[in-house]
């Protein structure tokens, strides 16, 4: 694995590392080539817990460190106390990880004698001109081993194939809060109505999904592939229902499919950011 070598010789010569985990491929290929790299007993796995949090990715999280070995560190995050997040603007991910690499700081690197701190993003992330949480990292000097090795998504999962990690073909999964328009307020109410819709359409077989949150409105986004059958009974009643039973009113399955950075972008490329 040529890529993972150069990610574990920039890991060469840590004391120790705090990698902020989310159970997602890019962080636990970084965490698995860490563990690789310096030990176990050199590494912790931190994983940071609010609202925006989905339960289910948060027990994934913890699945997969188990897998790898590494036992979790959990800290409370409270980014919803802070008016910039709440206000959802595109710069909302900056406000988020500034909260996590702080809470990082003062509670985690001295506690376990931590001499740097790493997280997943990758070359493809690094590109993206709608990753604000980039800039919180450089601040708070974390480092991204995987960008500067030059592992893009294809690579990063290739290598979690190589590692055998559960997670090498998960769909991606970002926080609760991406599914708010942007300039509509983030509050603990519609992330847990976004949480109950998604948590129960995988429950029903979807496995890669988005349930934006439009007011009355849920807006339900699945690969083509899924449509026919999600919008045909007995599937088509049944997602009206789930999603219901979550807090909406209304529900509509989005003909585009799953987007990526459906809110943040058309505003990074009109120049709004």
């Amino acid at each position: 694995m040529i890529g993972a070598a150069a990610v574990t010789d920039r890991l060469a010569g840590i004391g120790r590392l705090g990698v902020a985990f989310s159970g997602g491929v890019d962080s636990s290929v970084l965490l698995a080539l860490a563990v690789r790299a310096l030990g176990r007993d050199r590494v912790v796995a931190i994983l940071g817990v609010s609202p925006s949090l989905a339960a289910d990715e948060r027990a994934a999280a913890h699945r997969v460190a188990a897998h790898i070995g590494v036992t979790v560190v959990e800290v409370v995050t409270h980014e919803g106390d802070r008016a910039a997040y709440r206000a959802n603007g595109p710069d909302r991910c900056f406000h988020c990880k500034d909260e996590l690499f702080t809470v990082i700081a003062d509670e985690v690197v001295a506690a376990h004698r931590l001499d740097a701190v790493a997280y997943g993003e990758n070359a493809d992330d690094a590109r993206r001109p709608d990753r604000p949480g980039a800039r919180a990292a450089v601040e708070h000097r974390v480092l991204r081993p995987l960008a500067d090795a030059g592992l893009d998504k294809a690579a990063v999962r290739d290598i979690a194939r190589e590692l055998g990690l559960p997670c090498a073909d998960k769909p991606a999964a970002p926080c609760l809060a991406s599914r708010i328009p942007h300039f509509a307020e983030v509050v603990p109410r519609k992330l847990r109505q976004i949480d109950q819709a998604e948590a129960a359409l995988r429950r029903l077989g979807f496995t890669d999904l988005r349930v934006r949150h439009h007011g009355d409105i849920a807006r339900v986004e699945l690969p083509p592939g899924d449509l026919p059958r999600a919008v045909t009974d007995p599937l088509r009643t049944a997602i009206r229902d789930a999603v219901v039973a979550a807090g909406f009113r209304f529900v509509t399955v989005d003909l585009t499919g799953v987007q990526s950075g459906a809110f943040t972008l058309p505003l990074v490329r009109a120049g709004d950011v």
